[in-house]
């Protein structure tokens, strides 16, 4: 009887380990994926209705850290310049360094003669107001609105120097989420893939917070597992008598 009941004890004594364990590894997992994404990434309140519908104004967005030599046409980002208004605003990057932007072809941008589908633009909303034709000059993006009729953007920048355009360098972050409303994703449109440079990827957002979700779970995990597996060993032992 007394080797069951060291065995039982045994058994109580490799459960609570676990559970410590499960508990600690999840505590790692949640506090890093968490600082990890204070790291990596900024919340800003957007201050207009013009990237509307992908964001809205007073949304609340999480954008990564970036250089602007890393940003690619298709991405939403924020940026300060002085011809601007010298505060952060959120635009989408059309064009970039040596493309030539014209309007409209059948409702659609070109971008050095290919024409580009914007899938998240509304349907009635798709046509600028005014024809254009801008260059960009190398080291700089033009940025527009998704909501065209209301956004003031490159187009109204058309007659000063760059047609529009701003440094790369006056990009602060990339767009990769609404966080509130909960919104989900902003993903990468597959309509700029083709043209040369292609598209970004995707940052580590999906990652920081399936680790914060995993480190939840072991630790709630944890938590039961030890005590079930102690009450567990006890009542074995008892019948075991």
């Amino acid at each position: 009887m007394s080797a069951i009941r060291r065995t039982g004890d045994g058994r109580g004594r490799l459960g609570s380990r676990l559970s410590g364990l499960a508990v600690a590894v999840g505590c790692v997992l949640f506090l890093g994926g968490f600082a990890w994404a204070a790291v990596v990434y900024r919340p800003y309140t957007v201050p207009t209705g013009s990237m509307t519908p992908t964001v809205n104004a007073g949304d609340r967005v999480l954008a990564q850290r970036v250089d602007g030599g890393e940003v690619r046409r298709g991405d939403v980002v924020v940026f300060t310049d002085k011809a601007w208004g010298d505060m952060p605003m959120v635009k989408r990057v059309v064009g970039t360094g040596g493309d030539r932007i014209v309007c409209c072809d059948k409702g659609r941008l070109t971008v050095n003669g290919k024409r580009v589908e914007e899938p998240y633009l509304q349907a009635d909303n798709s046509v600028s107001m005014t024809a254009f034709t801008a260059a960009v000059p190398e080291g700089s993006l033009f940025l527009l609105g998704d909501d065209r009729q209301v956004s003031q953007d490159s187009r109204v920048h058309l007659e000063e120097a760059g047609q529009g355009s701003v440094p790369r360098s006056a990009v602060q972050a990339r767009v990769d989420a609404v966080a509130w409303p909960l919104d989900g994703m902003i993903g990468r449109p597959q309509s700029f893939a083709a043209l040369p440079g292609g598209i970004s990827s995707e940052g580590p957002l999906k990652l920081q917070l399936g680790a914060a979700a995993a480190g939840v779970l072991l630790i709630l995990g944890g938590a039961v597992y030890g005590p079930v597996a102690a009450r567990s060993a006890r009542s074995k032992a008892k019948r075991n008598k």
